[in-house]
C-alpha cells in the first residue's frame, strides 16, 4: 500500500503523540558524523585538478592545510554557538538568533531546496558509478534516452540517460533513508562503523604507497618550482583550487543539525567538531603526499581517477578494483550523514512555524522525524533522475560559502547582542581566527564572482527562489491559513 497519501496529509497537521527527538549520540558518533559526513569522493577526485591547476606539488598542499585551517576555524566559530543554542537545526537555529526569520529561512530552504540534496543526489551517484564497476548497469533504449525536459536556470534534462547508474543512486537513498527513519542510534551507529572502515583503508593505502609504492619524495618538495602558467593567474588559480578543496571538506557543519539529538550537547558538539574536521585534515594530506610520493605532480594533474592510477602503481590492476571498494564504503558513508543530518533543518523551520507542520512530526515509536526524512529522500531522488545534480552544485558552491560568511560574522553579532549567555565553549583566538574566516571567505567570493561568474549568480538566483515561500508563510502565518 502507497504510504504517500498518508505522508501528505500528516505534512499539513501538527498531530502527534510524540514531539521530542532523542538524545542518543556520543562523542565518538559526533566525530564520526563529522568525520564521515566530510570524507565523501571529493578526496578521490579533486587532487587532480587541483595539480592541473596549480602545478606545484608544494603549493598543492600548502592549499589542503590552509583550506583545512580555515574549515576548522569555521568548524571552531560553529562550536561556540553549539555550545550556546543545542537545539536541533544548527545553523539555521543559529541564523535565527543572530538574523531573524528571514535569514534564516533562506538558509534553511536553500539546505532542503537545493544545497544538501543536490549534494546526497551527487554523492549517491559517485556511489553508483563505482557499483558499476563490478555489476553491468541496465542501460535503456536510445529513444528512452533521447527523452528531454527544459528545467528553467537548469536547462535540457534526460531523466533516462544512465538509467541503471540512477536506479542504484535512488536505491541507496531509499535504504539510507530507512535506516535514519528506524532511529537516530541505528544510523549513528552505521555512519560510526562506515566512517572508521573508510578512514582505515585511506590511512592503510596511504602507508602501502608510501612504503611500497617505488616512489621519491622528490615528488614532493621540488624547491617550489612554480610554472609561469601558475605565476601569471596565481590568485586566480589558487581561488580555483580552493574551491575544489572546499568541496572535499564540505559537510563539517551536519554535526550541528542534530544538536539536539546528541547527549550533553554543550561538551560533545564543540569536540565533534574539533576533532572531526582535525582528523580529516590529517587524513587528506597524509593520502596527497602519497599520490605525490608515487605519481609527479604533471602525472598526477593527467590522472582524473587520481586515486586508481597511484594504487596501480602497489596493486597493478587491482589497484582500480581496491580504490572502486574504497569509494562505494566512503560515498555510502557521506550519504548516510548528509541524510541523517539535513532532515533536521525543515523539522526546526516547521517548529518555528515557518515550514509544514508535517515537517515538525516526530515518530511516535523510532522518535526520529520521519515526514522530514521521507520528502527529503523523494526530492534527492527527483534530482538523481534530472540528473542536474553536478549543475546545481556547481551553482551553489557560491551560495554556501555567502553562508558560511554570514555564519561566522554572526559570532560578533552574538557576542554584542547575547553578551550574557553562557558559553560553554568560546572561539580559540577571538576576535582574530572568526576574522581570518570572514576576510577569507569574501575574498573567495570575489574570486568566485571573477572567474566564475556564471555559477555564482546562478546560484544566488536559485537560492532566491526561496523568497516567495518565506513571504508566503509569513502571510499565511498571520491569517491563520497554515496553521
Amino acid at each position: 500500500m502507497c504510504i504517500l497519501p498518508q505522508i501528505l496529509r500528516e505534512i499539513m497537521t501538527d498531530k502527534n503523540k510524540k514531539t521530542d527527538l532523542i538524545r542518543g549520540l556520543g562523542l565518538t558518533a559526533a566525530v564520526m558524523l563529522v568525520a564521515g559526513s566530510m570524507i565523501g569522493s571529493g578526496i578521490f577526485r579533486k587532487p587532480s585538478t587541483m595539480a592541473g591547476q596549480l602545478g606545484s606539488p608544494e603549493l598543492l598542499i600548502i592549499v589542503w592545510i590552509a583550506a583545512g585551517l580555515i574549515t576548522l576555524i569555521g568548524a571552531l566559530v560553529n562550536a561556540e554557538m553549539a555550545g550556546m543554542f543545542d537545539a536541533t537545526g544548527g545553523q539555521y537555529v543559529y541564523f535565527r538568533k543572530m538574523y531573524g526569520d528571514f535569514t534564516s529561512y533562506i538558509y534553511g530552504w536553500s539546505i532542503l531546496s537545493v544545497i544538501q540534496t543536490g549534494s546526497q543526489a551527487a554523492i549517491a551517484y559517485v556511489f553508483a558509478e563505482y557499483i558499476g564497476y563490478f555489476v553491468k548497469l541496465l542501460q535503456l533504449s536510445q529513444a528512452w534516452q533521447d527523452f528531454t525536459v527544459y528545467i528553467p536556470l537548469v536547462g535540457d534534462i534526460h531523466p533516462f540517460i544512465d538509467f541503471g547508474t540512477k536506479a542504484v543512486a535512488i536505491l541507496a537513498i531509499i535504504f539510507l533513508t530507512i535506516v535514519n527513519y528506524i532511529g537516530v542510534v541505528f544510523g549513528g551507529t552505521v555512519q560510526t562503523v562506515l566512517t572508521y572502515l573508510k578512514i582505515i583503508a585511506i590511512v592503510f593505502i596511504s602507508f602501502l604507497l608510501i612504503v611500497f609504492g617505488s616512489g621519491s619524495f622528490s615528488n614532493v618538495y621540488t624547491g617550489f618550482s612554480i610554472p609561469e602558467s601558475t605565476l601569471t593567474n596565481l590568485f586566480s588559480l589558487i581561488g580555483l583550487s580552493f574551491a575544489g578543496a572546499f568541496w572535499a571538506y564540505d559537510a563539517w557543519n551536519n554535526l550541528t543539525f542534530v544538536s539536539g539529538e546528541v547527549k550533553d550537547p554543550q561538551r560533545n558538539v564543540p569536540l565533534g567538531l574539533t576533532y572531526g574536521v582535525l582528523i580529516v585534515i590529517g587524513v587528506y594530506v597524509l593520502i596527497n603526499i602519497a599520490y605525490l610520493y608515487v605519481l609527479p605532480v604533471g602525472q598526477m594533474a593527467d590522472s582524473p581517477l587520481v586515486a586508481a592510477s597511484a594504487a596501480e602503481v602497489i596493486f597493478g590492476n587491482s589497484g582500480a578494483s581496491i580504490i572502486s571498494l574504497v569509494v562505494i564504503v566512503s560515498t555510502f558513508g557521506a550519504l548516510n550523514g548528509s541524510i541523517l543530518a539535513t532532515a533536521r533543518v525543515p523539522f526546526a523551520m516547521a517548529k518555528a512555524n515557518l515550514f509544514f507542520k508535517g515537517f515538525g512530526k516526530v515518530h511516535p515509536g523510532f522518535g526520529t522525524p520521519h515526514i522530514s526524512l521521507v520528502i527529503q529522500g523523494i526530492w534527492s531522488c527527483v534530482l538523481v533522475m534530472s540528473g542536474s545534480f553536478d549543475t546545481i552544485t556547481d551553482y551553489v558552491i557560491f551560495a554556501s560559502w555567502l553562508f558560511y560568511l554570514l555564519g561566522a560574522y554572526g559570532v560578533f553579532v552574538l557576542r554584542k547582542k547575547m553578551p550574557d549567555h553562557p558559553r560553554p565553549y568560546k572561539v580559540w583566538g577571538y576576535p582574530y581566527t572568526p576574522i581570518i574566516f570572514v576576510v577569507f571567505a569574501f575574498f573567495f567570493l570575489v574570486n568566485s564572482i571573477v572567474s566564475d561568474t556564471e555559477n555564482a549568480m546562478m546560484g544566488l538566483i536559485l537560492v532566491a527562489t526561496g523568497l516567495p515561500m518565506y513571504f508566503f508563510w509569513k502571510y499565511y502565518k498571520k491569517k491563520n491559513i497554515v496553521e
